[in-house]
């Protein structure tokens, strides 16, 4: 059985600021209420007509991505796609990519994870090495949020939290001693409504939504129960943090860099302090992009290594908990 690792790292955020501030000057809210609930003081939202969307954005980012990698675009054998904010209802962007890049005829793949999306696809992706079916896999985790948000009052718990950007990796087989040590998911089907968007579906299409024309709880805009998601999110992390210590006999002590799905800083610096992870231990960068669902893994992960808070060695730590409910883990040794 062979090895994965991580070769290749690249992000992409779109130009466009949008401060607190900005928000409220078009809903009811405050630059307060929404750092004291979320920790974000900023976002980046797609400029209409800028040329940016989940499949080009997620472009960018892999072409960053190859080129750290050392390799050719013709050596990808796979290609991975995270998201819930797709250009088209079909085909996904997996192909679009394909396209863009124009790399022939590979297998490509899309998962609709939601914030778990990145860490299903690192698994899925660990998966294919360790067989030998595939030696190099781009996966990408990319969102376009802004352009389906309700950016008024009746929208705010939802609106404030969502930014636009994207993050790719490259997973090749590896021949050194750093490897993705261990993946863990998870996923609990009966609370799917609470972090959903229900509409426009093949079960409630654009004829039937026009004729209704609810005025409440529209279904083509996301609902999110945030008190469950929260409290759920918070025993959900730590539940499957300890699945990959416990699986690879480690400890909390022993974690270099915790790499959290970015959706809320206050779950965040709960993880922290039930974990005793200090602040050189953790990585968060929610407060400048908000909640990027599938990218934020990616996009932090990046960061976190071009800022050089990963070394060789390290043991790496990522996790994420989202709309499903699904959650999982995934613990690396750095190469």
């Amino acid at each position: 059985m062979y090895n994965s690792t991580i070769k290749g790292l690249g992000k992409y955020l779109p130009e466009q600021v949008v401060t607190n501030e900005d928000l409220s000057k078009i809903m009811d809210t405050s630059d307060e209420w929404i750092q004291e609930r979320t920790g974000i003081k900023e976002r980046r939202h797609i400029k209409k007509n800028a040329g940016d969307s989940t499949a080009t954005m997620g472009a960018k980012a892999a072409k960053i991505a190859i080129e750290r990698a050392g390799i050719d675009k013709s050596d990808i054998d796979l290609i991975i796609f995270a998201t819930l904010s797709p250009d088209y209802y079909f085909p996904g962007c997996g192909v679009q990519v394909q396209d863009i890049l124009e790399i022939e005829t590979c297998p490509a793949l899309d998962i609709r994870n939601q914030c778990s999306g990145f860490i299903y696809g690192i698994s899925v992706a660990d998966q294919f090495i360790k067989t030998g079916m595939y030696k190099n896999i781009l996966l990408i985790g990319s969102e376009n949020h802004s352009g389906g948000l309700d950016f008024t009052t009746r929208g705010r718990n939802v609106s404030v939290i969502f930014g636009d950007g994207a993050g790719a990796a490259i997973i090749s087989r590896s021949e050194s001693k750093g490897k993705i040590l261990s993946t863990h998911l998870h996923s609990e089907g009966k609370f799917a409504k609470e972090l959903s968007l229900i509409g426009p579906s093949t079960e409630y299409w654009v004829p039937q939504i026009i004729k209704e024309n609810p005025q409440e709880n529209i279904p083509y805009y996301p609902y999110m129960n945030g008190q469950l998601v929260f409290k759920n999110a918070v025993v959900r992390f730590a539940e499957v943090i300890n699945e990959g210590l416990q699986a690879n006999n480690l400890k909390a002590s022993d974690i270099d860099m915790f790499i959290p799905h970015q959706a809320n800083l206050r779950i965040s610096q709960f993880i922290q302090k039930k974990f005793k992870l200090n602040d050189d231990q953790v990585y968060n960068n929610i407060q400048k992009y908000g909640n990027t669902t599938a990218a934020s893994i990616p996009i932090a992960l990046t960061e976190a290594w071009e800022n050089g808070k990963i070394n060789s060695g390290d043991l790496v730590v990522l996790a994420a908990f989202g709309s499903g409910f699904t959650w999982g883990s995934a613990l690396i040794r750095w190469v």
